[in-house]
């Protein structure tokens, strides 16, 4: 079928162009959302900056066409045959050994020969590119030694020298290219072998007038031989993904793509590649969100460009869904689409699977600490047993059905194997639906997580920073939590539509350019920025070296950066907004005044219209009651005060924006300080039970 047949066609309304002959066919920069092409001949199709969301794929064949294939097996022939030739220089000048009528001849031979070894160990051992490397070094030695030797031999030598460097070198990337551009590994091999082998006796006969014929021909056919091996084996080893010659198996794949299937720039979100043959296809700046690759063929000779492809590990657990027990940790996997595989004890720690499909996907034990869960489908998920210390979930990353009796908000230790399990009696577990509700953030916060040498003035520095360049992100700060020596979270709220990921890695990297500084060009950034910097720093400073303290709550608005509010931050505990008082000084207020003011603020609000249903100011009144938890420390009592305090001024003007986001910002806080109790505290109860409701009544 025609290119022009299937578009027309589609906008009739078609949308199934399975097991149609599309070879060749160029659709570049159109709109096939949703087609089906499923066991479609697509080779040599191209989709260059199409449209292809949600297209089905699978089975196809993509990659070469015929005439394009047999084109590229004959250049491959040609370059095994250029490389027989090289071989045949390299074997002639060793053969030069046996030459007794000139002294520079045999230097000669024996200078080839050196030069030969030392780039067959140098490559063997450190990849064809220091091979290279080591050949031109060796020439200038063998160069100063044959001439210090024999000034009438230096020419020979150093010609011989001069050739079986650059034989030696070219002998193995054309003949790796061959092997690469055809994927013949014994055809390509045994022509070159033969083809060297015959040049060489040739030569050999040649010489005959002045040495033995057999005994040149062994040791030339010998040294081709072995060079025809050694090109083999570096062909094979690059092939492998050995990155000592990584570079080959790059160029040898962009080759062989040549002329095959084209998805460059294309959009192919949703996209599903099962059980494709895909070898020869160009996926170079495509955008691959969720796009399944389930028990694809050929995926190692993809062109992959800067995607999650390029990565040999990655395309193994995308092809065969079984990562159990492998490390992750650190990788860009956003927009991966792992859904329904075996992640059981893998680790993710630091990884980035934003935008992730893991629909079903067994996690249990899994490490999920520190990693980016930002609109994340986890729906059926098996998380039992996962660590997921300041994993970043949003209110976009989805959970609903997720399966889990148990997690850890801590990376074990040999001391504490099942450190701060939830639920937190052994006997309990998460029953259908409970762990979402348990975990589901009601602030939406970018945490900031720093795990070693914590600079304040960086931070203060990096985060302004931050919020002067994305001032539609909203960014604002509201906890800041020392944990252990030198580990240190800030965490900042932001806009609904803000992207976490993107955030963060900026934030980093903005962060650790600033500790490279010197220390006169931090004095001179300083310089350049507000006051605010400063203040931000001390607290932070402050927060490091003081168990408990209040530090201002920034926004930043434009280019000003005001108060808000303040927040109350203790070393490895939780963080509530509190009001008025000095940053550095103020201390918990006595609790009987914080909780009477606090009923005053509850009884300003109208009783409930309807008697068997509480309202706003009866569910208050329950939440302020659970406080007198024994469970609860002091200081984690006046914060939950003062955030029902908050809620009851939000109370009072239910509809308006400010007011609502300020009474999301209070459940977020209670929320926290409830996570740190049992799960049978009196306080834990009531917050699953009320907040709920209250978020109901401003229309959260």
């Amino acid at each position: 079928m025609k290119a022009h047949e299937v578009l027309k066609q589609y906008a009739a309304g078609r949308r199934d162009f399975s097991g149609e002959n599309l070879r060749g066919q160029s659709f570049k920069g159109k709109n096939l959302s949703g087609a089906n092409f499923s066991e479609a001949d697509i080779r040599g199709a191209n989709f260059t900056n199409a449209r292809l969301q949600g297209a089905n794929f699978s089975k196809v064949k993509a990659g070469l066409q015929r005439r394009w294939a047999i084109s590229l097996l004959i250049a491959s022939w040609l370059l095994s045959g250029l490389s027989a030739i090289f071989s045949t220089l390299l074997s002639s000048a060793v053969a030069l050994i046996f030459d007794t009528s000139s002294l520079g001849n045999v230097i000669a031979g024996w200078v080839a020969l050196v030069v030969i070894a030392v780039f067959s160990v140098i490559t063997i051992r450190q990849g064809l590119a220091a091979g290279l490397g080591a050949v031109a070094v060796a020439f200038c030695v063998a160069f100063v030694v044959a001439f210090v030797i024999t000034v009438t031999g230096a020419t020979g030598v150093t010609v011989a020298a001069a050739g079986a460097g650059a034989a030696a070198g070219a002998t193995g990337v054309v003949f790796a290219g061959a092997f690469a551009v055809a994927g013949a590994f014994a055809v390509a091999g045994a022509f070159t072998f033969a083809v060297a082998v015959a040049f060489t006796v040739a030569v050999a006969v040649a010489f005959t007038f002045t040495f033995t014929v057999v005994v040149a021909g062994a040791v030339a056919g010998a040294v081709a031989g072995t060079v025809a091996l050694l090109n083999v084996y570096i062909s094979w080893r690059a092939f492998r993904g050995d990155e000592r010659d990584a570079w080959i198996r790059t160029f040898a794949i962009a080759f062989a793509a040549t002329g095959g299937t084209s998805f460059r720039n294309a959009n192919l979100t949703d996209a599903d590649f099962k059980s494709a043959t895909l070898k020869s296809t160009d996926f170079r700046n495509a955008t691959l969100t969720r796009t399944r690759w389930h028990q694809t063929k050929e995926l190692a000779r993809v062109r992959p460009g800067t995607t999650y492809l390029q990565t040999a590990k990655i395309r193994q657990l995308l092809i065969t869904g079984q990562g159990q027990a492998q490390n992750f940790e650190r990788q860009p996997l956003r927009g991966i689409n792992l859904q329904g595989a075996n992640l059981a004890d893998a680790s993710f720690i630091g990884a980035d699977l934003s935008e992730a499909n893991l629909q079903d996907t067994d996690l249990s034990r899994a490490k999920l600490v520190q990693t980016q869960l930002d609109e994340t489908d986890l729906t059926g998920a098996t998380l039992t047993g996962a660590y997921i210390e300041d994993w970043g979930i949003t209110s976009h990353t989805k959970l609903q059905g997720v399966r889990c009796e148990y997690v850890f908000m801590r990376l074990p230790t040999k001391e504490d194997p099942e450190p701060r399990r939830k639920p937190d009696n052994r006997n309990e577990t998460f029953k259908d639906g409970d762990f979402a509700d348990f975990i589901k953030p009601i602030v939406d916060t970018l945490d900031l997580y720093h795990n070693q040498d914590v600079d304040p003035r960086a931070i203060a520095i990096s985060f302004k920073e931050l919020a002067e360049k994305h001032p539609e992100a909203e960014l604002e700060i509201v906890a800041m939590e020392k944990r252990g020596g030198d580990k240190f979270m800030l965490r900042v709220a932001t806009a609904p539509e803000a992207s976490h990921s993107e955030l963060n890695a900026e934030y980093f990297d903005t962060y650790n350019k600033v500790k490279a500084l010197a220390e006169r060009e931090i004095k001179a950034l300083l310089d350049e920025k507000d006051s605010r910097i400063s203040s931000l720093e001390n607290m932070i400073a402050t927060a490091l070296q003081r168990p408990s303290f209040y530090a201002e709550t920034y926004q930043h608005q434009g280019d000003i950066m005001t108060d808000s509010s303040k927040i109350n931050v203790s070393a490895g505990g939780s963080v509530g907004a509190v009001g008025g008082g000095d940053v550095s000084n103020q201390g918990v207020m006595n609790l009987g005044t914080i909780s009477g003011n606090v009923t005053n603020a509850i009884n300003q609000l109208p009783d409930s219209s309807e008697p068997s249903k509480p309202g706003i100011k009866e569910l208050l009144a329950q939440l302020q009651a659970a406080i007198n938890d024994p469970n609860l420390a002091d200081d984690d009592k006046s914060q939950a005060l003062e955030q029902i305090k908050v809620l009851a001024e939000a109370g009072q003007n239910p509809n308006n924006e400010a007011a609502q986001k300020q009474a999301k910002k209070a459940m977020g806080f209670l929320k926290v300080i409830a996570e740190g109790l049992p799960s049978a505290a009196t306080l834990v109860v009531a917050c699953k039970d009320i907040l709920p409701a209250i978020a109901h009544f401003f229309g959260l």
